[in-house]
């Protein structure tokens, strides 16, 4: 094969990423807790506080669900003209102390231009 290949391991930390992100807590049966409550924050306006609420948020998902990684950093940034927020998690493996990351996109205005 061409390229460089991600092992196992690896793509089922991203998946877990973005199930635990793209979840609301109380959504799982017998895991109440599980989830993130990104959602809380759409149509709110985009500027440092709401960065650090996020940002805040994120962490404390991932602490608490996804033990196998240890977050580096998280960044939180708007592309011109986007409904859009990107949120990039930067993270190390604990079992193989590599360091990899997730880009997450989280729509804040989604549905906000339907018309009847």
């Amino acid at each position: 094969m061409n390229g460089v290949e991600m092992s196992e391991t690896d793509e089922d930390i991203r998946e877990s990423l973005r199930i635990l992100l793209s979840t609301y807590p109380g959504e799982r049966i017998m895991r109440p807790d599980f989830g993130c409550r990104i959602r809380d924050y759409c149509f709110r306006a985009f500027d440092e506080e709401f960065k650090a609420l996020l940002k805040d948020e994120i962490r404390r998902a991932i602490l608490f669900h996804e033990s196998r990684i240890d977050v580096d950093d998280i960044l939180v940034t708007k592309p011109d003209d986007s409904d859009a927020v990107n949120v990039e998690i930067l993270y190390t493996v604990r079992m193989t102390n590599s360091r990899s990351n997730l880009v997450f996109p989280f729509y804040i205005n989604e549905g906000t231009d339907v018309t009847l």
